[in-house]
């Protein structure tokens, strides 16, 4: 949409000390009429967005430009569209690469209507002080540096764009600055030529000299020559046709502009500069020579009195963009955010420092992506498989659970899947699901603390609290929980050192002799096995370890490992199409108090 060409049109326009924004309106087909956030100096603008021109012309009668940055492909049927209106005098068509023949069309039309035609081709034109199109004059420091934000006395055209930024600075830097400038263009069939521009500035009294500065190939040259001669222009004229070095190649050249190529060696840039020179015109001896050339004139109509310097004014201040400023090192800002898992801002997504394509490439699997995003290194092989195997078992547990549920409610309600997730989610706490963090720091205290396994039952048992992690509703020492049974054996085999899995174990002899049910539960016995996990590994520090288990790391497994299951719930219901549940009443009682009739 172009929004950075726009915000450097209205830095301009600020700068200039414009009373108001030149850019009145944006047309944009591929979004909704809307309006566009842009700065003006310290405050905030909205410029408004239409779909289509006709709104555009209808809603803004005044505008009379149209700076048009649609691609080649487009180009020619909107500015064939924007013909259409006559309030539009003027159109710049930034584009390249238009064909010629769709180009000599849109010459052809606009001819008949009387509208100028910049372009295609070019970068667009200024006129210091006043208007500029597109990204004429570069960034707001080239503009200051040339002094494009008050009017000077030179005006120039130009094929080039590029080149037409450096004619800017040029004469910024040999006379008291520019007055206007336009870069017709590089294509072979500019909408303008160097005399429509050229007449214009000999007929305003606020020019004073003129500089040309044309290329190899055309002939257009040769008509500013027969002007010249003819005295139709007499305003002092420096001129340069760039591409002199074709002549020390041995074949044909073609510089970058469609245009850039002679044909004849009447198209050569050595020949048009010397029958520019043989006519009148100021033509320096190379293009490094242009400046001096330029400053020399400008001198003479110093010194003749046609040209008056004025005292310099300074312009308002226009703010630095923010990214502009920190790109240059002119500022710094704390950043609202921090991540140390993952970096998206280079070609390839980093997970802890590690590409993505290693991550595939070397099957971390799950529980390796898991170490590096939420560990931040590499954990062993059997650790990965360890996180692997508890996203598995936790992944379900059936039906009848409170998570499960309230997903499967949620869901025959018409909920969506997010919705009907986060409603299952939001059971999961420490009466379920949610101990494995409580059950890690129980056990984890009590085997630091130095009790024996059965001090800690019985001090539990006297201060009258539950041990998180030990009982379940089901299974009992009869019959196991093979969840639990998979993991212990697991970690046994293939942990370095399992301490606390150990105690929790012994622990476990004591709960059971008093009840059979009151055994190590797959929420204990995962985080009992995560606290070996982390302190015996060998890849972190005793801190490091405790900093994980305080942090909600454990219960994380969980919710991850659970949150399939409750996905699969949803998917579920949806394609057996169950309606909307309604709890049966006679799976309720019903005891309301008795009201007493006085």
């Amino acid at each position: 949409m172009q929004t950075r060409a726009v915000q450097s049109t209205l830095d301009f326009d600020f700068v200039c000390s414009r009373k108001e924004p030149s850019v009145v309106a944006m047309v944009y087909p591929f979004g909704g009429d809307h309006r566009q956030k842009f700065y003006w100096g310290h405050k905030e603008i909205l410029i408004p967005v239409y779909k289509n021109m006709g709104d555009a012309m209808k809603k803004h009668p005044d505008a009379e430009v149209m700076v048009s940055f649609a691609s080649l492909r487009s180009a020619y049927e909107s500015t064939v569209e924007t013909l259409q209106y006559p309030q539009i005098r003027t159109i710049a068509i930034i584009a390249e690469g238009i064909p010629e023949n769709m180009t000599r069309r849109i010459i052809k039309m606009a001819t008949e209507k009387g509208v100028c035609v910049i372009g295609p081709a070019t970068v667009g034109g200024i006129k210091p002080g006043c208007f500029k199109i597109g990204n004429t004059g570069g960034m707001m420091d080239n503009i200051l540096a040339s002094r494009l934000y008050r009017p000077g006395s030179v005006a120039y055209v130009s094929r080039s764009g590029g080149m037409s930024n450096e004619l800017n600075n040029i004469i910024a830097r040999s006379t008291n600055g520019v007055y206007e400038g336009v870069a017709i263009g590089g294509d072979r069939y500019p909408g303008t030529t160097f005399m429509d521009h050229l007449l214009r500035y000999q007929a305003d009294p606020n020019v004073k000299m003129i500089v040309l500065l044309g290329e190899v190939g055309g002939v257009e040259e040769y008509e500013v020559c027969q002007a010249l001669k003819d005295k139709r222009i007499d305003k002092p004229m420096v001129a340069w046709c760039i591409g002199t070095c074709a002549s020390m190649f041995s074949s044909e050249v073609q510089f970058g502009h469609a245009g850039a190529c002679a044909n004849a060696e009447r198209e050569t840039a050595v020949a048009k500069n010397k029958a520019l020179a043989e006519a009148g015109a100021f033509v320096p001896p190379n293009f490094d020579d242009l400046m001096d050339k330029i400053r020399q004139v400008y001198n003479g109509l110093v010194e003749k009195g046609v040209i008056v310097p004025q005292m310099e004014v300074p312009p308002p201040t226009v703010p630095m963009d923010y990214s502009w400023a920190r790109e240059l090192g002119l500022i710094r800002k704390p950043a609202s955010f921090m991540s140390t898992i993952c970096d998206d801002r280079g070609q390839e997504l980093l997970y802890a420092g590690m590409p993505i394509t290693d991550v595939i490439k070397e099957e971390l699997g799950i529980g390796g992506v898991l170490s590096l995003l939420w560990f931040q290194r590499r954990l062993p092989r059997y650790a990965c498989k360890f996180i692997e195997m508890c996203l598995m078992v936790t992944a379900d547990h059936g039906p009848a659970v409170s998570g499960a549920h309230n997903t499967i409610v949620c869901s025959r309600a018409g909920k969506d899947l997010i919705s009907s997730l986060a409603s299952g989610l939001l059971t999961i706490g420490d009466r379920f699901g949610g101990a494995l963090d409580a059950a890690a720091k129980l056990f984890m205290e009590a085997y630091d603390s130095g009790a024996i396994p059965m001090e800690f039952v019985n001090a539990m048992r006297k201060q009258g609290q539950l041990i998180m992690g030990v009982g379940h509703r089901v299974k009992s020492i009869n019959n196991p929980d093979m969840r639990v049974q998979i993991l212990k054996e697991f970690a046994l085999e293939n942990f370095p050192s399992t301490p606390v899995l150990n105690y929790a174990l012994e622990v476990e002899k004591i709960t059971t002799s008093k009840k059979p049910n009151l055994i190590l539960n797959v929420d204990g016995l995962i985080g009992v096995a995560m606290v070996d996990l982390l302190r015996h590994s060998g890849c972190f520090s005793r801190e490091e370890a405790q900093e994980y288990i305080e942090i909600g790391t454990l219960n994380g497994l969980f919710v991850l490992g659970r949150s399939m299951g409750f996905i699969g719930h949803f998917l579920d219901q949806k394609r057996l199409k169950q309606g909307l549940y309604r709890h049966p009443w006679d799976d309720i009682s019903y005891i309301l108090p008795e009201l007493h009739h006085g």
